[in-house]
This record gives C-alpha cells, sequence and structure tokens, in this order.
C-alpha cells in the first residue's frame, strides 16, 4: 500500500522549523487534511525545545487559495469554519513566531491563514484577494485575526469590492509585514534577529503582540462560525460556488 505524499512538507534547520504547503491540485486549499498536517507541524515545532521560530511558506504560484470548495458543499457548514477557526488559533496560540513566507496569490481564506501569522514577507509575485463577496460569502471566521491588523477603510474596500491588490498594498494596509523584491533575503534578517530573543522572552512578547487578536477570537468566534455556516449553507452560496467549481460566471454577476 502506498503512502499518499504530505500536503505540508517539514524541514527543521538551524532553529527553524519550515511548514510549506505543498497541496498544488487543488491550489493549497485549506482541505481536512492539509489542516490537519498543518496543525500537527505547529504542535510538533511548539513542543521543540531546538526550534526558536516557525516559516509557513508554499510551493508553487498559490500560497493559499482559501477553503476547499469541493468539501465546503457538503452536509456540514460548520465543519469548514471551525476548522479554520482552529488552525488560525494555532497559528497564534504557537509560543514560537510564526512567519509567513509568501510569493504567490493568496486568496480568502489563505488571508486568515496569513493574518494570523506573527510576521508575512511577501515577495513580488504575490498577490490578495477577498473573493468570497463573489460567491455569495463574506469573509467571517477569517475576520478573527485580520480586523484587529487591517486599516479599516482598506477592509471595508477589499472585503465589499473583492478586488486583487499587490504586496505593496497589502503591506499599507497591515495585511503582511513586509513587501520585499528578494522575500528570503527580508525572512533571513527576521530569523536573525529572531534568533537573539530567548525563548521565554519570545513567547510573552508574542503574547502582548497578539492580545487583541486573542481578544477577538474570544469574543468573537461562535458568531462568526454561525454566520459562515449559514452563508456556506445558503442556496445563493450554493450557486456560486458550484458556478466557481464549473468556471462559470455566478448568476448575479452583472
Amino acid at each position: 500500500m502506498t503512502r499518499e505524499a504530505p500536503l505540508v512538507r517539514i524541514t527543521t534547520a538551524d532553529a527553524v522549523a519550515t511548514l510549506e504547503l505543498d497541496s498544488p491540485h487543488n491550489r493549497n486549499a485549506l482541505s481536512t487534511r492539509l489542516m490537519a498536517e498543518l496543525a500537527q507541524g505547529l504542535a510538533d515545532a511548539a513542543a521543540d525545545p531546538a526550534v526558536r521560530a516557525v516559516v509557513l511558506g508554499h510551493t508553487g504560484k498559490v500560497f493559499c487559495a482559501g477553503a476547499d470548495l469541493s468539501e465546503a458543499t457538503g452536509n456540514d457548514p460548520t465543519v469548514g469554519p471551525r476548522g479554520l477557526v482552529d488552525i488560525q488559533r494555532a497559528v497564534v496560540d504557537c509560543p514560537k513566531p510564526v512567519i509567513a513566507l509568501v510569493d504567490g496569490h493568496v486568496r480568502a481564506g489563505g488571508l486568515g491563514l496569513l493574518g494570523a501569522c506573527d510576521l508575512a514577507v511577501a515577495g513580488p509575485q504575490s498577490t490578495f484577494a477577498f473573493t468570497e463577496v463573489r460567491l455569495g460569502l463574506a469573509p467571517a471566521v477569517i475576520s478573527l485575526p485580520l480586523r484587529p491588523k487591517l486599516d479599516p477603510r482598506a477592509a471595508s474596500r477589499y472585503y465589499l469590492t473583492g478586488e486583487t491588490f499587490d504586496a505593496a498594498e497589502a503591506a499599507r494596509i497591515g495585511l503582511i509585514t513586509e513587501a520585499a523584491d528578494d522575500p528570503a533575503a527580508a525572512l533571513k534578517t527576521l530569523l536573525d534577529a529572531v534568533r537573539l530573543g530567548s525563548p521565554q522572552g519570545l513567547a510573552e512578547s508574542k503574547r502582548l503582540a497578539n492580545a487583541a487578536v486573542v481578544a477577538s477570537f474570544e469574543q468573537g468566534a461562535e458568531e462568526l462560525v454561525a454566520l459562515s455556516a449559514r452563508l456556506f449553507g445558503s442556496d445563493e452560496a450554493q450557486q456560486g460556488m458550484r458556478a466557481f467549481l464549473e468556471r462559470k460566471p455566478a448568476p448575479w454577476a452583472q
């Protein structure tokens, strides 16, 4: 019996655990299996005293396309939203700094994963879009880590329009830490600095920096899971997701 190839490739070197999303068949969408592997990788890195930081990267041209819509059309509309809440919270709760390294496209739920990271570097091939509005959905549970970080006017614009924007704009609005022509070099600068921090100092400093994000989860998770479940289960969203999967215009598109 052939063992399935992992959807998250994990390597550890120089006090850094690197978790690479590697699910090209669905553009690194947040399937149940990918999220389970990512959660396990984060837990292992958190428990390893030799690891000082975690890098969350990707293979291919897409960092993460968001929810796995082939699963989202199933019978229980709460499964996907709860899974996304859990994986975002796992990133936030990891006592090690989690640094996203992006040089590709990020869409919808992938933005929540990105927003949960403590630091994020994006290269020139990166593009970003909150596409939920075009599917009959809303960026509900991904708002838990994002609303404390995003410029409110920018959030309104990109939530409502679904427009695509680049790394420079992502940095301006607070979605990422740095837009870099050489993202690997920018990552090295951050990692060199993080390695100078003590484990205790890093963990407690992360806790302070994430206070508003943790409060957002504590206060809003259940409400936003319910909202997301209601939207995913609606006739309008089912039509929108089917149209997306069939590469057709949504019925309301003008």
